[in-house]
């Protein structure tokens, strides 16, 4: 087992407390992966000084020199790719084909950003004095938090810190108590590919100790945080007036099923999905709303296929699905599966699995559950675990108004085979990812991504050249000749 370190000002140190605590492997809890800092309020405070120190220097620096910074990030991700993605299902539980795809994903991100970053700038503006020139700047914003949740655990920081160091800024990154080593590596690659010292600092430890310190000083001039819904909003509401805030939060995605759909492209729609990441993934499907004359037929193929899914550890190829990824997330599961059945028909699954093999880890068999009608807990409230709710339509527009019956409006799907239902799904679907005959999980690294309604605080988007914009501030310059 070993033991790490937070990165501050280009030194790695341990907590000022002294505390720490364990990685573990949610697939066997007997498996330390690692072991953080339980770091206190001073440790955040030093980490922002540390970036504010780094930031003049950082932000005059070449964007040839800051761009080949990402290059060797990317390269040393990709030569280590392996080994790391071992690491991730280990601290995850997430597959080990997952964990290596998402490894090369985040090496795709910051070559992207390296790339988009060099040629985003400002405009130049027509005007009628020939002895004025008049231009728009970008520069950076300064010192910036991000601050990531476990279930990707280096894709998602990879997406907020590489476009806000292309920018110019520098960063203090809080990653996820629950799988912090994935990000670990991810600071590590861009130290090893030559970034200076302060200009990302590493911090492990209590969101109660350590978030306050990152998000609530004027010093940070932008929070890129994805969480839960209640702890996104309680970050934008302490932020202070000049900060800005980039929040993906919670969803509650629908797959609507039409009555003309592909029934077996639907059933692997549905659990693509809602199970690929045992259900933990905050572009989830976990509402299936499924026309009237098709429902009969489309819930006994679910079933069928949610029943010959393999469980077990992620390390195994042969599995479908991985653990919970903790054990209090598992307790969440299970409480909502118990409301499931007082609310609904449960028709299979959601039971804590023993015997060899489980007894040691946090796994939960995929329930599925119907009848299930909009005044549901399970229908309504984010549950992030590999739960399924059926709810019956009779018409487009019944699925419409019950799709966008719901505070979420992060992803949502249509099955169906009808070009008018597809060209309207994308009008009328109150959603930031609107996906045709394709899962609601998944986004491209070039392509904005966000929620709207309480998925969002529906201001900048993350990826694409969006998030080069959320990190920086205009100028415009009016110069005389």
């Amino acid at each position: 087992m070993t033991e790490f370190r937070n990165l501050i000002g280009g030194e790695r140190g341990a907590s000022s407390t002294g505390r720490t605590f364990d990685d573990v492997n949610p697939a066997d809890t007997r498996d330390i992966v690692g072991r953080f800092p339980d770091s206190s309020a001073a440790d955040a405070r030093a980490a922002l000084d540390a970036a504010a120190g780094a930031f003049d220097a950082w932000r005059k620096t070449p964007i040839s020199k800051r761009a080949k910074v990402l290059f060797g990030a990317a390269d040393y991700l990709e030569a280590n790719g392996a080994r790391f993605a071992e690491e991730l299902t280990r601290e995850e539980g997430k597959s080990i084909a997952l964990a290596k795809d998402e490894f090369l994903r985040s090496a795709q991100t910051l070559r992207f950003y390296a790339i988009e970053g060099q040629s985003y700038s400002g405009e130049t503006f027509p005007q009628d004095d020939p002895e004025m020139v008049v231009y728009s700047a970008r520069e950076p914003l300064g010192v910036v938090s991000v601050i990531t949740p476990w279930n990707f655990p280096v894709s998602i920081p990879a997406r907020k810190i590489a476009p806000a160091l292309i920018t110019g800024n520098t960063v203090v990154f809080k990653p996820s108590s629950d799988a912090p080593l994935s990000g670990y590596r991810l600071a590590e690659a861009l130290i090893e590919a030559g970034l200076p010292k302060g200009a990302l600092n590493f911090i492990t430890g209590a969101a109660a100790e350590v978030g306050p310190v990152i998000t609530a000083t004027p010093l940070v001039r932008a929070i890129s945080f994805t969480g839960s819904t209640a702890a996104g909003e309680a970050i934008h509401r302490a932020a202070p007036l000049t900060t800005r805030t980039q929040m993906e939060l919670g969803g509650k995605n629908p797959l609507l099923v039409m009555e003309d759909a592909d029934l077996d492209k639907a059933v692997e729609l549905a659990i693509k999905g809602g199970l690929s990441l045992t259900g933990q993934a905050c572009t989830g499907t976990s509402r299936l709303l499924v026309h009237a004359a098709v429902k009969a037929a489309f819930t006994e193929r679910l079933v069928a296929k949610v029943k010959a899914l393999k469980i077990g550890s992620g390390m195994d190829a042969k599995n479908d699905l991985g653990p919970i990824a903790t054990k209090k997330q598992m307790e969440t599961v299970l409480r909502y599966i118990d409301i499931g059945k007082q609310e609904a028909r449960h028709l299979y699954g959601g039971e804590r699995l023993r015997g060899e093999g489980y007894d040691q880890g946090y796994f939960v068999s995929p329930a599925v559950f119907t009848d299930v009608n909009q005044s549901m807990r399970i229908a309504r409230e984010e549950i992030f675990g590999p739960v399924l709710a059926i709810i019956e339509t009779t018409s487009y527009e019944d699925a419409i108004a019950k799709a966008n019956d719901t505070e979420y409006g992060l992803s949502a799907a249509i099955a169906t085979r009808n070009p008018r239902y597809m060209h309207r799904f994308a009008h009328d679907i109150q959603s930031g990812t609107v996906k045709i005959n394709r899962t609601t999980t998944g986004n491209l690294v070039n392509a904005p991504f966000g929620g709207l309604k309480r998925s969002s605080t529906s201001t900048f988007r993350e990826a694409g050249r969006g998030a080069l914009e959320f990190y920086t501030q205009i100028k415009t310059v009016y110069q005389g000749l």
